[in-house]
């Protein structure tokens, strides 16, 4: 099925080159299925690219998807030009009292800070909270699944002693997961923090389920049955070319970074580098949308109905 996103998105005309299948207000309005609404909170500093990567793997299910952009109120980004953000954007608050079936929240540019030190962090708090009554599920990636897990459970994040960039090869631990179901066993995922998760943390919560991680890496992919998030802490929805546009920005700046590990041939930044990831993106995201097509109710009145608590640590009385 295809994706419904705005007739002038940039991201449109580079989808329809690629041969992904884009649906219009017409046309959508004629199908029986109603169309699943995802959120998408876009964080990150280059939104026209982050757009198109996500709307890539949403538009390669077999679900109509409906994508609606959300920006933060008390936060302007400097990197995206105030008519993009006009034409395509709606302020979260002005969608609050509307119902979603997914949310993605990105990752951004912040992850050295403390998440209170984070000018936006009481906004982000109340849009987590919000999207307990709000969004049947939710997919957070990079440092949006690290501020998510801190926000509902206290979850810390580390420092590294230098930044994980690369593309590393991961293991998928419960291929049996409706989230990862198709997967290979071992599955390469491009990788870009400073940061990391201890799955010691995670001790606590039980419920918590590590789907994916490496050696080198450290954890990929962790599932929250309860509250129905997926975080994803590293990036399968990046395009070929992604993590060398990084490297070139860091070198051109005098950053201390080293050539990403596994990307280029011969590691090798004057070779093109081979996308070997492309196919699990659109597996993973996939499943996740095809989980909630299967489980959102049908009424989207209900959704966020009966939803759990916040599930407290193992060890704490309730």
């Amino acid at each position: 099925m295809p994706i419904k996103i705005p007739s002038e998105l940039p991201a449109r005309k580079v989808l329809e080159i690629e041969g992904v299948p884009i649906i219009g207000d017409e046309d959508a309005t004629r199908q029986d299925i109603r169309p699943l609404k995802i959120a998408i909170l876009n964080l990150m500093p280059e939104k026209i690219k982050t757009e198109t990567q996500l709307a890539r793997v949403l538009g390669a299910t077999p679900v109509q998807v409906e994508v609606t952009l959300l920006s933060l109120t008390t936060h302007k980004p400097k990197t995206t030009s105030e008519q993009h953000l006009l034409d395509f954007y709606h302020p979260w608050t002005d969608v609050r009292d509307q119902k979603f079936d997914g949310l993605i929240v990105t990752g951004a540019p912040i992850e050295k800070l403390p998440f209170e030190d984070v000018r936006y962090w009481p906004e982000l708090c109340d849009i987590f909270d919000w999207s307990l009554t709000n969004v049947h599920a939710g997919f957070n990636l990079c440092w949006g699944a690290q501020a998510a897990l801190h926000h509902f459970y206290g979850i810390p994040k580390y420092q590294l002693p230098e930044k994980a960039f690369g593309i590393f090869r991961h293991n998928v631990l419960d291929p049996a997961s409706p989230l990862t179901r198709g997967l290979n066993d071992s599955i390469p995922i491009p990788v870009s923090r400073h940061t990391e998760n201890h799955r010691a943390d995670l001790a606590n919560f039980s419920h918590l389920q590590v789907l994916a991680d490496s050696q080198e890496a450290g954890m990929a992919l962790v599932y929250d049955p309860i509250l129905n998030h997926v975080h994803m802490f590293n990036h399968l929805e990046y395009d070929s070319n992604t993590l060398g546009d990084e490297y070139s920005r860091d070198v051109a700046k005098g950053s201390a970074i080293h050539v990403p590990k596994n990307y280029y041939p011969d590691d090798d930044p004057a070779k093109v580098p081979v996308n070997t990831w492309r196919s699990n993106a659109h597996i993973l995201f996939g499943n996740w949308i095809n989980s909630i097509y299967q489980t959102t109710p049908f009424d989207m009145s209900k959704i966020g109905e009966d939803r759990p608590a916040v599930p407290k640590a193992d060890n704490t009385a309730a």
